[in-house]
């Protein structure tokens, strides 16, 4: 390890030692995008920080790579002492306080010839509110205009639901007429029968579509084809993504909910655009309009008919104009949706010649065959951020009158009307979730692009190799997926009693209950929310497994190998 020179701890000895503490620490900053036109890469690298404690000053800040090594912390240390930002003086610290043993043992080694001690500390509360700033400062992409933002989600989860990939492969293409912003037809690929990928493309011309297909068919190279010839469509898209790292549960029926949790995806590809995930307003309302018009397609035919997409079929409907809901009035769009059999044929030919995709028939069948019939509900096991503090506790009416009241904090009304009004003397049972500022943001987004929070329920369950038995506490947002906030172990008293309390008072208030998300888990109000550190607050109602179609489940382990 390297030393300081003797010349340099001479000169930093002459300097006064303050009676204060420094911290230190050094964490990776958020991912911040270029500007248009620079490299693709964001800017990324890690934020060494030295702050006064006692006077709560930055007195020494660096942004290095990543990969750079913890010399860069006493560069900075150095500079902190002898050049320090804040207008303060030049100083030695007392001893100075870092949260990571890894670099508590470099400084010891550095800087024993300057006799500052070096001390570990779990939490470092002043740099973890300079952090968080930091953090809540990088500004959030907007990829769907926030007014289409629910409509959008709502729709693309009825599609999942309706599942057409069953129904139709990618050759089978449909006509959807639209003649408002500036699109006159969408062409339709449906992706997904394979089981792998899920996802609809809306070409806004057939020769597109036509060009797409005939390079990939007619290349050697099928990786580098895909690449160059993806690029050079010309169509919007909506990508369906099952989310990895899920807990398997059983279920009695699939009736009403999607087969798994799932992300949504919306974005254009053109030629001379590339690739971009944020829509143009008209962009948003085609595609709300257009999966509309796909729904009432498929509910109104029988699309499961052998050679359906051969046949001459097309429906016109009258779909609401997303545009004008914020005006308050109703404008209804005519649209019309068809098959193309003589486009359809002559793909399906081509790629049955072709002999160069994937053949979609029995293979492709059996596959998604099993991901569509699989007893499977899914259960996100990680949307909750590590470290969070979870907490069951009870409210009255007139302190979450105050919360609904707060201008800053989000405030979500029920989704489904309880059959009977809360009771005004009842307490509510209420879930917080307390993380960080920029995570309980994060969560309430996520929330938010699900369409809101539904309902909170506790699911039975048991571990076969230990004996354990536990309630699983899970939240379903409107698209129906289920995230998993905390496991409590029936053995446990303060667990057990914690859920019967929840219950009393959901019982007590007509199963109206609430999720509160706080930030304020690394400061002084860590378990002790208030109205100051409340994110966002959601009405939800409590609900029993069996009306979410759940069964207890039953923990099984997967091999390591």
């Amino acid at each position: 390890m390297h030393q300081l020179s003797p010349f340099t701890c001479r000169r930093l000895s002459q300097l006064p030692r303050l009676t204060s503490v420094w911290e230190c620490d050094r964490r990776p900053l958020p991912m911040v995008p270029r500007a248009v036109g620079d490299d693709d890469e964001p800017l990324k690298g890690d934020c060494i920080l030295w702050v006064d404690s006692l006077q709560g000053v930055v007195r020494g800040m660096n942004v290095v790579p990543t990969e750079t090594g913890h010399e860069a912390i006493v560069r900075t240390l150095l500079q902190a002492i002898e050049a320090p930002q804040g207008q303060v003086d030049p100083a030695r610290p007392r001893k100075v306080v870092v949260c990571d043993r890894e670099i508590q043992f470099f400084l010891r080694g550095a800087l024993q010839s300057l006799d500052i001690p070096v001390e570990h500390a779990s939490e470092l509360p002043v740099i973890d509110e300079i952090f968080e700033k930091i953090q809540s400062a990088v500004p959030a992409q907007v990829e769907i205009p926030p007014s289409f933002q629910e409509i959008l989600l709502m729709k693309a989860a009825t599609l999942w639901q309706d599942q057409p990939w069953t129904a139709f492969n990618e050759q089978e293409i449909l006509a959807i007429e639209l003649n408002r912003w500036e699109i006159e037809t969408l062409y339709l690929s449906i992706l997904g029968m394979a089981g792998v990928e899920f996802g609809l493309l809306f070409y806004r011309d057939l020769d597109s579509l036509r060009q797409f297909r005939h390079k990939l068919l007619n290349s050697n190279d099928k990786q580098e084809a895909m690449q160059q010839a993806f690029l050079e469509q010309n169509c919007l898209f909506v990508n369906f993504s099952p989310i990895e790292g899920v807990v398997p549960l059983s279920r009695m029926t699939a009736s009403g909910l999607p087969a798994a949790a799932v992300d949504y995806d919306f974005g254009s590809v053109h030629p001379l655009e590339g690739l971009r995930s944020q829509l143009a307003e008209e962009e948003a309302a085609s595609l709300v309009v257009a999966l509309e018009a796909l729904h009432r397609f498929f509910k109104k035919h029988n699309v499961h008919t052998k050679d359906f997409s051969l046949q001459p079929v097309s429906s016109r409907f009258r779909i609401t104009d997303p545009t004008r809901l914020e005006e308050g009035k109703k404008e209804l769009v005519p649209v019309k949706v068809s098959t193309l059999p003589e486009v359809s044929a002559a793909f399906l030919t081509e790629t049955t010649r072709s002999g160069s995709l994937v053949d979609l028939s029995a293979d492709l069948d059996r596959e998604f065959g099993d991901f569509l019939n699989s007893a499977n509900a899914a259960i996100v096991d990680d949307s909750v951020p590590e470290g969070s503090l979870i907490i069951l506790g009870h409210y009255k009416t007139k302190e979450l009158e105050q919360l609904k009241a707060h201008h800053p904090i989000y405030y979500q009304d029920f989704l489904t009307c309880p059959k009977r009004q809360p009771s005004t003397r009842a307490k509510w049972p209420v879930l917080t979730i307390q993380t960080t500022r920029p995570k309980a943001k994060q969560l309430v987004e996520q929330f938010k692009q699900e369409g809101g929070i539904q309902a909170i329920c506790f699911n039975p369950g048991h571990d076969p190799t230990s004996g354990q038995v536990f309630q699983i506490g899970l939240i379903q947002t409107a698209v129906g997926a289920l995230h998993l906030f905390n496991e409590y172990e029936i053995s446990d008293l303060t667990d057990s009693q914690a859920i019967e309390k929840w219950m009393l008072n959901s019982d007590n208030n007509h199963s109206c209950c609430g999720c509160i998300i706080a930030a304020g888990a690394s400061g002084m109000k860590r378990g002790r929310p208030t109205i100051k550190e409340t994110v966002a607050f959601f009405e939800v109602l409590t609900k029993q497994p069996e009306e979410l179609g759940l069964m207890p489940l039953v923990m099984s382990y997967a091999p390591d190998w």
